[in-house]
Formats: structure tokens, C-alpha cells, sequence
């Protein structure tokens, strides 16, 4: 049993020391670890999303929510609640000093908790690009943190938009995903995200003669020659081969839909179907060697990595509902460049409706599309009758596998039973034979012994009556003395 231990724990003087050792492990530190994993992990729900959160983004989000007005929920989550307060008199006044630079670019904010002022201000320094000069380094690890649990926070705000129907605050808060990845704001050109592009060089590319037409888009940019192409000036050679290689990776997306019904010869819809929405998004310059099965958002203002993926979300946007909102990653459904995903939903009554398809990257500003899908469902009266094949309405007579195996359960029982009367009856029956044999010649020798037998039955007879009267008799005397 001693073989590999150490020393000192098979020494005699040290068995106190090592029982006193053992004792601290196995019942302090042992069930305190055991407590606090169990208590810490108990706050957290989906997505690695504390539950305080969640409530957080209830209370917080609404279908009126604003793009401006998201920082403000996001720095009040739970999880930033002790990173973000401030501990000393500087935080204070670097956050105040900050808060005066992103003033002008904030809505009023509607909590004035010292967590929601100081995550507020650093999400708003990091879209502004404002970080470098003017954040402190406790500020800038601050929000360092606050960038590391964005993406799942959002996600997390973004199902709580759908569990409130909140369908332009879904979208809402996709765009601030975006915003947040490429460290812009919503009055940004979406060509900031070009490499070494400034506002300087934005300018440039988007002033165009009279006869040009406008490039506002990164759509616009990417439709032009390379040679038409403005703001690369001053480039090297070298910024601009980063510009050609951006446009490689930026996505240039063909969507298609489709509407119909598992298994049936047409496209039209009933109702009751199982409708299946058909979305497939063909990425047009797709490269296999430099994105592999999915590949990372080109975001260098962003501290970590983000794979790329698609929100497909169906809705209608006016009446506030959502039919399906769901990410599409990367990792699980993209191959060559073409997603395929399928909405599948119950067709509403008689009617024709109309329903708005958004499909948005979760990394790139401005890589969006939208369009009206219609759908028309018919009346399933109009259905031919459906007539059941001769043989397949057989087929109802016949037992199923569970009734044949209980048929069999059960004859197997009842040919034991017959087995086993059949076996009594036999018995009887040579009982009765060999009875019916000695009978003839046992009759004359058991005649004096059977009027013997009959005159002691009836003794007993008459012996018990008289003892049943005699208990008759006790039973009333005992009611006689009864105390009245």
C-alpha cells in the first residue's frame, strides 16, 4: 500500500499532521469548491448569459428601442456590474473627461447608475474610435472585457426581442452587432471598414460628377473597375493591394427563396400545411483557400475573433411579429459558399399575406438584404379526396406486432392450462377405474362397516346441536345479567 507514496506521510510522527490534512481536504475544501462552482453556475442560463441579464434585457428592451439607446443596455448587463464600477477618484474623473468627448453622439441616457455611465461612455469611445488617447489602461482593459462578452450579450438581446415580438428592435440590435465588430456608428460611411480609409478618403470616393452615379455603399465601391475606384490616392502599393484583398473577403451575396410543401407534386400552399421557406444565400466571391469552410470577419478594431455568420430572420416588421429569427454559422451550414436554410411554419387561415425576409451579416455594416415574400394558402376543401388503395385499407385488419406477440403471450398460456387440466382429468379418471375395479369385490365385507360408519356420523351430529343449544342458552343468560 506504501509503494509511491511520499515520506513524510508513512512517518508515525506526522499522522496527526496528515489525519488533520486529510480531514481539511475532504471535508472543507473539497465541498467549498463543490459550492462554488455549483453557485456560480447557477446564475448563468443560455449562452453563457447570466439570469440578471435576461431580466436586465426585459426591462430594458422594448419595440421602440433605438440603435443610439443600445449601449446603454449593454453596459447594463450583469456581468459588467463589478468590472465597471468605479473604485477611485481618477476612474471617475478619466470616465467624466471621456464622457464630455462621445457627449454629442449619445441620447440622453436613462440611468444614471455609476455601471451604466462608465460601460456606456467606453462603448461609445470604442464605435467612435476613440480609445487610444483619451482611455486609460484599467479603461481600455475594461472595455476589453465588455468587447469579450458583446457577441453573446447580443445574441442574448436579440432573443429577448423575440420572446417580445420586438421585430425592428431584433434588427435593431443585429445592426449594433455590426457596429460593435467594425468599431463604427450609424452615421459612418459603411466604407470605413476599407483598410486605411479615413474620412478624408471616404470623401474622395463618394464625390463623384454629375453624370456618376452616387457610391454610398460598399455594394457601390465593389461595383466599379479598379480603376474608377477614388481615395486610394496617396496609397502605396502595398495599402492598396490590402484594398484588393478586402473586396475578396467582403461579401457579395445572391439570396433566393422558395416556398413549398414537403412531399407534395406542386407549390401550392393549404391550409394547415407544414410550409417550408426555403432561404439559400450564395456568397458570389467566395474563395475556399482564403475563407476555408466559413472563415473569420475581417475586423481589426475588434480584440477577438468572430466567425462569420448570417441572421435570417422572418417577419412582419409593421405588426411587430416574428415568425423566425435564427443565427446560420459558419461552421454548420455553409459549404462552397452557399447557405440553405429552412423555415418551417404552420400556413395560416384562407388568404393571401405578405411577410418581410431580412437576412444580415453578423460582422459587415451594410451587407443586408430584404424583401417582400408572399405567400398565398388555398382551402384544403379544394383538395381532390384522397381514396385509400384496396390493399393498404387490408392492411387495417391486420393484427400489429404488438397485438401478434400478446396472441401469442396469451395461446402459449392457455395450451399450459390445457396441458395441465388434461393431466388432472387423466388423474381422475384412473382414480375412478381403479374405485370402479375394488368397488364389486370390497361391496359385501364393507356393509356392517359403513351402517357402523353412518351410526357415529349421526352421533356427532346430535352431539354438536346440543352443544350449540347450550351456547344458545349461555349467550341469553349472559344478556339477563346485562346491568340495564
Amino acid at each position: 500500500v506504501a509503494i509511491g507514496l511520499p515520506a513524510f506521510l508513512l512517518d508515525s510522527d506526522n499522522r496527526n499532521l496528515v489525519l488533520v490534512g486529510y480531514l481539511i481536504i475532504m471535508v472543507g475544501v473539497i465541498p467549498y469548491a463543490v459550492y462554488t462552482y455549483y453557485a456560480d453556475s447557477s446564475k448563468y442560463g443560455e449562452k453563457d448569459v447570466m439570469y440578471d441579464t435576461y431580466a436586465w434585457f426585459h426591462y430594458a428592451l422594448s419595440e421602440h428601442s433605438l440603435i443610439k439607446a443600445l449601449p446603454e443596455v449593454l453596459a447594463g448587463s450583469a456581468e459588467f456590474r463589478k468590472a465597471n464600477m468605479p473604485t477611485s477618484q481618477e476612474e471617475k474623473q478619466s470616465i467624466a473627461k471621456q464622457m464630455t468627448m462621445v457627449k454629442q453622439h449619445m441620447v440622453k441616457p436613462k440611468y444614471n447608475h455609476a455601471v451604466c455611465v462608465k460601460g456606456n461612455v467606453l462603448m461609445h469611445s470604442h464605435v467612435l474610435r476613440q480609445t487610444d488617447a483619451a482611455l486609460t489602461t484599467k479603461d481600455q482593459a475594461d472595455l476589453k472585457f465588455m468587447l469579450q462578452s458583446s457577441t453573446s450579450l447580443i445574441d442574448a438581446m436579440i432573443s429577448v426581442c423575440k420572446s417580445l415580438d420586438a421585430a425592428q428592435t431584433a434588427i435593431n440590435c443585429i445592426e449594433f452587432g455590426q457596429y460593435v465588430t467594425q468599431a463604427m456608428w450609424v452615421k459612418d460611411s459603411p466604407l470605413l471598414q476599407l483598410p486605411h480609409y479615413g474620412p478624408e478618403e471616404i470623401k474622395h470616393a463618394t464625390t463623384t460628377g454629375k453624370s456618376s452615379k452616387t457610391i454610398s455603399t460598399m455594394q457601390d465601391y465593389m461595383a466599379q473597375d479598379e480603376d474608377d475606384r477614388k481615395g486610394m490616392k496617396d496609397f502605396s502599393d502595398e495599402q492598396k493591394s490590402d484594398v484588393r484583398k478586402y473586396l475578396k473577403i467582403y461579401p457579395d451575396i445572391t439570396v433566393e427563396t422558395k416556398v413549398f410543401v414537403d412531399d407534395d407534386e406542386d407549390d401550392k400552399v393549404y391550409e394547415g400545411d407544414i410550409s417550408t421557406i426555403q432561404v439559400t444565400i450564395t456568397r458570389n466571391n467566395f474563395d475556399a483557400d482564403i475563407m476555408g469552410d466559413g472563415g473569420l470577419v475581417h475586423a481589426p478594431l475588434f480584440p477577438f475573433p468572430k466567425r462569420e455568420a448570417w441572421w435570417i430572420i422572418l417577419a412582419q416588421i409593421k405588426e411587430g411579429k416574428i415568425m423566425s429569427i435564427e443565427k446560420v454559422s459558419a461552421d454548420s451550414k455553409i459549404k462552397n459558399g452557399v447557405v440553405t436554410h429552412n423555415i418551417k411554419m404552420m400556413a395560416p387561415p384562407v388568404g393571401r399575406y405578405e411577410f418581410d425576409l431580412v437576412v444580415k451579416s453578423n460582422g459587415y455594416v451594410g451587407c443586408d438584404y430584404s424583401t417582400r415574400l408572399a405567400m398565398e394558402t388555398l382551402d384544403k376543401s379544394a383538395l381532390p379526396e384522397y381514396k385509400v388503395h384496396p390493399e393498404d385499407a387490408d392492411l387495417d385488419e391486420e393484427p400489429t406486432l404488438f397485438e401478434q406477440l400478446l396472441n401469442d403471450h396469451v395461446e402459449e398460456d392457455s395450451d399450459e392450462e390445457e396441458d395441465d387440466d388434461g393431466d388432472d382429468d387423466k388423474d381422475e379418471d384412473d382414480d375412478n377405474k381403479e374405485d370402479d375395479a375394488a368397488a364389486p369385490s370390497q361391496e359385501k365385507g364393507n356393509i356392517p362397516q359403513q351402517q357402523k360408519a353412518a351410526k357415529k356420523r349421526a352421533q356427532l351430529r346430535n352431539a354438536r346441536n346440543n352443544n350449540d343449544d347450550d351456547d344458545d342458552s349461555d349467550d341469553e343468560s349472559a344478556e339477563d345479567v346485562t346491568p340495564k
